[in-house]
């Protein structure tokens, strides 16, 4: 039988929650929360859960978006998944956000691109097989840029807008951007798919939190 994932991202204001039967997606639920998910998500869960006649018991793998984002969204994600999993004795997977939204370009080299406030942006290159080519980093955008390998390079952000005037007079003027959706459980679920296949799903107490800036952050963060 083909393996139920459920799959969890909260770590920005607008977060959301995915079921899957293998890579295909049951149903995907976008949730906004401005004052945190704390207070909601177990409810929705089994909301979630009721509509496809689930349970949790059924559930063969959880799945957490990992960061980066807000501190306190990427705790939430996380301790939820990894109570779930070893209340269940299933195993879990942790799903760096910028891998998720790397799922949604078509080119060979995709950077992908996430405000992370402080006039500073949380930046990956991923090839088209989900391979970090370049690391998960936070900088300035135009020093990101420089740190881009050489190559034909797809953009890839749930909003580029502020971005976009720094690609011009560059190697980037004119190249391609793509818009991801503020709803990643479903990228975050697939992934996770790939990895139970492939043996890569862990023990609920290994998965960690993908914070790239250190913890002080969330003194400075302004959820969106």
């Amino acid at each position: 039988m083909t393996e139920l994932i459920l799959a969890v991202d909260t770590t920005r204001e607008f977060g959301s929650l995915a079921l899957l039967r293998g890579p295909e997606v049951v149903e995907e639920t976008l949730l906004h929360s401005p004052e945190g998910f704390g207070q909601i998500l177990f409810g929705r869960l089994a909301e979630l859960l009721a509509r496809h006649a689930a349970k949790t018991a059924e559930v063969d793998c959880y799945a957490a978006a990992s960061g980066p984002g807000s501190f306190t969204g990427v705790r939430i994600g996380l301790a939820c998944i990894k109570g779930l999993a070893e209340a269940t004795g299933k195993p879990a997977v942790a799903v760096s956000n910028l891998a998720a939204m790397a799922t949604f370009g078509s080119a060979a080299l995709r950077a992908v691109v996430l405000d992370a406030r402080r006039g500073e942006v949380y930046g990956a290159v991923y090839d088209a097989c989900g391979r970090a080519v370049a690391p998960e980093t936070v900088m300035p955008f135009t020093a990101w840029l420089h740190t881009l390998p050489e190559g034909d390079i797809e953009f890839v952000a749930t909003d580029f807008s502020p971005f976009a005037a720094a690609l011009e007079g560059t190697r980037f003027a004119g190249a391609t951007v793509t818009t991801a959706p503020r709803a990643l459980a479903a990228a975050v679920g697939r992934i996770a798919c790939e990895r139970l296949g492939a043996g890569q799903a862990a023990d609920p107490a290994a998965i960690d939190a993908n914070y790239v800036r250190r913890s002080d952050a969330e003194l400075f963060w302004k959820e969106y």
